[in-house]
Parts: C-alpha cells; structure tokens; sequence
C-alpha cells in the first residue's frame, strides 16, 4: 500500500562523471552578481552589496544537452556557471570547513528570461518567473572532488556558435566556494544534495532557437548544450 495519495515525483539528479549512480538533489541556491564585471555590466557597484541569493526548483536542473526556449519570453539569456554539489550541510558552518561538506563540481548554465526578469526586477517582486522555469538549468556531469579538488582558480567561458561571448576566471569571483557555503549556512540549513550555483562572469547575452553553446570551467567536464 503507497504512503501516498498520489504518485511521488522523480527525485532530480544529476549524473556524475563515470558512474552509473546519480547525485540527487535537494534544493538549488544561485549567487547573483558575484563576478565584478558582470555585477558592473547589469547596473550594479559591486563593492557596496553583500551577497544575495535566490533560487531554481530542483527540477529545472537538465542534463538532456538541449534547452528548449521558453514561453512568454522574447529574451532569454545565457549564464556560465560553476555548480558545487554539497554532500554534507548543518548550520553556521565556519569558512574554514566549509569545504569538507562539498562532494564534487561541474558546469552549469542559469538560463534567464530577461525580459520578465526585468519586469519583476522594476516591480519589487521575486525573480521566479525569470529565473525558475522548465529546464531553465543545463547541467554537465559532476566531477567528485577526489577527481578534481577544488577548483579556485582558472578560466569559465561560454561559446555560441564557436564565438566566445563570456569568459573569466574562477579567481574573479567575489564570493569564494567557502564562503558562499558559510554564508549560506547562516540563514538556512543546508543539506545532501544541495546545489550552489556560483555566479557568472560578463558577456551574459541572447540566445535563439537553433544556438550551439559551450560552456566550459577549466578543469571540468564541459558542458554542451543545443537550443530548440
């Protein structure tokens, strides 16, 4: 007998380099604005914000290497990204173990309905409809810490069509891998299965129907992804 009045839905995951097994994920935290230039590029002074989080579902993550372009949009952007995948969590987590809570890395794209997110920004309101919809995550497979440490340092681009539109490097992000965690752990409870995706450099831009993008972190697996 099911302990529940309905089917319960899949559990999201992500793959992860050479296993069979998936990663399964819990809740999705974004960054916003934690590359200076790009902070820069979208009206902001980078040195005057503490950091700021918002969130996707769960299942927005997408590891199928296609992205289909959303409804109710006529603007919808790219946004190269570092994921790290939390193994561990609890509370108030100092930077210096933050760390050992995390289980691997891999490359991501935050896929953003400008428009509407520019609408909702004018608004007051909260960036969901911009931010959180159907597949609005390509994901590339996880590399376990064990397979690529922790990565600090070297170059994230995205490429449309060939043609590099954003790079930076790891180095540049105002708000390291630790101290996101810490931060994160003050004002939540963190958790197996948490994903933190942490920001992206300038060049953010359109995509249309048709769009090959590479999105590449130095040392990870490269994520490639078709629009359709």
């Amino acid at each position: 007998m099911s302990d529940f009045v309905i089917a319960p839905p899949p559990v999201p995951a992500i793959p992860v380099l050479g296993e069979t097994a998936l990663f399964p994920v819990r809740r999705v935290y974004c960054i916003g604005r934690n590359y200076a230039a790009h902070a820069v590029e979208m009206g902001h002074d980078p040195d005057k914000e503490p950091p700021f989080f918002f969130q996707k579902n769960p299942d927005n993550l997408d590891a199928s290497g296609t992205f289909p372009y959303p409804v109710q949009s006529s603007d919808v952007h790219h946004e190269v990204e570092m994921v790290v995948a939390l193994k561990s969590g609890g509370t108030n987590i100092p930077v210096e173990d933050a760390l050992t809570h995390v289980y691997g890395y891999g490359v991501g794209l935050d896929m953003t309905r400008r428009d509407l997110q520019g609408i909702a920004k004018k608004m007051g309101r909260p960036w969901e409809i911009g931010k959180a919809f159907e597949r609005s995550a390509p994901v590339g497979p996880l590399m376990p810490v064990s397979e690529c440490g922790h990565p600090d340092t070297g170059a994230i681009t995205l490429g449309v069509n060939g043609e590099i539109r954003q790079q930076g490097d790891l180095n540049q992000m105002i708000w390291k891998v630790p101290e996101m965690i810490s931060y994160l752990s003050d004002y939540f409870e963190l958790a197996p299965g948490d994903i933190i995706m942490s920001g992206t450099p300038s060049g953010v831009g359109p995509v249309v129907r048709g769009d090959e993008l590479a999105a590449r972190v130095e040392g990870l697996e490269p994520l490639l992804v078709k629009v359709v």
